[in-house]
């Protein structure tokens, strides 16, 4: 079954659940309270007789001079109730809005001192002493009572009982009663339609998001990566639709990228690969000779390629979560002390200068020696081979971000730089800037991609900007101990 389906079927049901129990939970309240209202009425009739007892008693406390015997109190029990629609009529005749009322046989109103169930529906009246023990009437411990009590001079002497009634059989109260119940079934009829409609609509308004939302997953499996949901909602289903878009727009973004990457690593693979095959077959066909010179140009092409490789495998390794790390406490002054004394010489080879300034003195961050020094280590590299500059500062700087320390490694040079427009790429996989980043200089354009990798190893950022020296600036924060 189809979600529309079941969120329709789930929430009419309840609705439909909800409605049918307050119209017969109304309609027993209202019936229950028409009935007491009815037994009500009848002890109000019965109040002047009341009256009549307690003065009678005054003058003769005595109840069996008062009340004399059963039939006696039955029928000044009739006398006051005879212009009441309590008393049955003695004939056939037109009733209350035209309905005939007919007389019960005799034995159902004659209120001798029997013990038979007395018909249903049918007031009984019983007159009790002070301890409600019965005088005279009908008292039967099967049915309940509305008892009024007769006071005389402030003290009660008895009780007039009347059993109370549990339906109604007659009367303007009935005919109110199955007025107010049509008029709950059609109220409930209207509201019945009305959950229908309105659970439809909201059935149809929820799952139509959730259609969309589905076709164009499925358009997703399919590689159709520039599918784009506009659902102009504000609840849940239209962050979904928000994130799908962002999701659609990633993998697209990412196929982009994976169709650069293969373009890129095979038309870096193929050309020191076509140089090694070009310089072979020429000597084996004797146009070059198999002199050193020769052989060690082949050799150089052969070392360009395998550190192709090499670099191509260390960053799968960093992928897939194979580049280790021996994580300990690390001294960065020492660590930058020994990377200024490991390039000093090398740097002076080129007529480069490196500037030290290490503000954040005695800072310990969690770190693989190793995988730091390789890091620097490339990014000198790329300033030497790459950046024609004669300067290189090297800034250790200690800061706090949201309450987390941070050391801040700024290695910026006075060269060529990089255009705004290339800082956001320079950590992707072989990307090159210009063409004086060449292979025969060494470089395979995933050094930067790898150093990204060991920053992130070390729960760390780094970035590129425009260095205050003119050139390119590479920016490294590395949480502190």
């Amino acid at each position: 079954m189809k979600i529309h389906n079941k969120l329709f079927l789930i929430l009419f049901s309840f609705t439909f659940s909800v409605i049918a129990g307050l119209v017969v939970l109304i309609q027993w309240s209202i019936g229950q309270g028409v009935i007491d209202f009815v037994n009500a009425k009848e002890v109000k009739a019965l109040e002047p007789l009341v009256v009549q007892f307690a003065k009678q008693y005054e003058q003769t406390p005595s109840w069996e001079r008062v009340v004399g015997n059963g039939e006696s109190f039955r029928k000044r029990v009739e006398s006051q109730l005879e212009n009441s629609q309590f008393l049955p009529r003695p004939q056939e005749g037109p009733g209350p809005r035209g309905r005939m009322m007919r007389r019960p046989p005799p034995d159902h109103i004659r209120l001798e001192e029997d013990r038979r169930p007395p018909p249903e529906n049918i007031a009984h009246y019983a007159l009790l002493d002070e301890n409600k023990q019965r005088v005279v009437g009908r008292y039967l411990s099967d049915l309940k009572y509305i008892t009024t009590p007769i006071i005389v001079n402030d003290k009660i002497v008895g009780y007039l009982a009347v059993s109370k009634r549990d339906s109604l059989v007659d009367g303007y109260e009935l005919d109110f009663l199955q007025q107010q119940t049509n008029y709950l079934w059609f109220i409930a009829l209207a509201a019945v339609l009305l959950t229908l409609m309105v659970t439809f609509l909201l059935s149809r308004h929820l799952v139509s998001p959730v259609k969309q939302i589905a076709n164009g997953m499925h358009r997703l499996t399919q590689g159709n990566y520039e599918t784009k949901l506009t659902l102009e909602r504000k609840d849940e289903l239209g962050q979904l639709s928000e994130d799908f878009n962002t999701l659609a727009f990633t993998l697209a973004k990412d196929e982009q990228v994976r169709k650069r990457w293969l373009a890129n690593i095979s038309h870096e693979l193929r050309t020191p690969m076509s140089i090694l095959l070009g310089e072979l077959e020429a000597m084996l066909l004797g146009i070059r000779e198999p002199n050193a010179k020769n052989i060690s140009s082949a050799n150089d092409e052969a070392l360009h390629l395998k550190r192709l490789i090499d670099d191509l495998h260390m960053l799968n390794s960093a992928e897939l979560g194979g580049m280790h790390y021996t994580m300990q406490p690390t001294d960065m002054a020492l660590l930058l002390n020994t990377i200024e004394q490991k390039y000093q010489v090398l740097l002076e080879q080129h007529n480069i200068k490196i500037y030290l300034l290490n503000s954040a003195k005695h800072i310990t961050v969690q770190a693989d020696k190793t995988r730091l020094l390789q890091l620097l280590d490339n990014i000198l590299m790329n300033a030497v081979h790459y950046a024609q500059c004669t300067t290189i500062s090297l800034t250790a700087n200690n800061i706090s971000i949201k309450g987390q320390t941070y050391l801040e490694l700024i290695i910026e040079d006075n060269g060529v730089g990089v255009e705004q427009s290339h800082l956001s790429h320079l950590f992707e996989y072989l990307y090159r800037v210009d063409s004086s980043r060449n292979r025969q200089e060494g470089g395979s354009g995933l050094g930067l991609s790898i150093c990204q990798h060991i920053v992130k190893g070390h729960k760390g950022e780094i970035a590129a900007e425009k260095a205050s020296l003119g050139g390119l600036a590479i920016i490294i924060r590395l949480p502190t101990i």
